[in-house]
């Protein structure tokens, strides 16, 4: 056999045999992110994301369309496989940061429930993480209209908070969570930055393997 030819042939035996170890190394990553989700429903059940999300004009990160309580939910799903009911309503649509927050403000000091869109059974899951921004201390009053709907839903049920912030961390919303579902069991809640929430998925990621733990 000619010195070229046994060149060729040994050129085509390394491709071969990184193919197949590049291909085993993405199975192998593909088989332990399975096993992680695995691993974390089996000790949480079936799992919900109930969230609210505010897109449009936000504080520090400027307008933008997917809002950064979303980005978290979607995040949860992702990894988990959790279902997702999201908390809607259009009465904040195309308003200002700055009239956002004089109306929350106001809807807080008054009490007020604005209404939301759709509903969801909670008797199928096991799980449910309850997520929002932090507005005036707690989540958005639009949520505590969620609670009062279903006050009596997650009796027994694991209850997880998470909020996105930029500078509140989770601020009364643990402890507000824990008054509107007092027959839950309601877990250490999880913040982040609504800024860092784009190119921080691996935060999310180090909570949720925490949870298992």
């Amino acid at each position: 056999m000619g010195t070229h030819l046994k060149y060729i042939l040994a050129s085509l035996l390394c491709m071969l045999v990184s193919t197949a170890c590049s291909g085993n190394n993405q199975s192998d990553n593909r088989l332990n992110e399975e096993n992680d989700k695995k691993e974390i429903m089996k000790n949480e059940g079936k799992a919900l994301v109930v969230f609210f999300s505010h897109a449009g004009d936000n504080y520090s990160v400027g307008n933008i369309e997917v809002g950064n309580t979303k980005i978290v939910a979607d995040y949860i799903s992702e990894i988990i496989g959790a279902d997702q009911f999201e908390i809607v309503t259009h009465k904040y649509d195309g308003m200002a940061y700055t009239p956002l927050i004089k109306l929350a403000q106001e809807e807080a000091d008054n009490g007020e429930l604005p209404e939301y869109e759709g509903d969801v059974d909670l008797s199928q899951y096991d799980t449910v993480f309850i997520g929002g921004p932090v507005w005036w201390g707690t989540y958005p009053q639009v949520m505590f209209t969620f609670f009062k709907k279903h006050a009596s839903d997650l009796e027994g049920k694991t209850v997880i908070p998470f909020t996105t912030h930029e500078g509140s961390g989770l601020a009364n919303c643990v402890e507000d969570v824990k008054a509107a579902f007092p027959g839950a069991n309601v877990q250490r809640g999880f913040s982040i930055y609504g800024h860092e929430v784009r190119t921080n998925k691996a935060k999310v990621e180090k909570w949720l393997k925490g949870i298992r733990n």
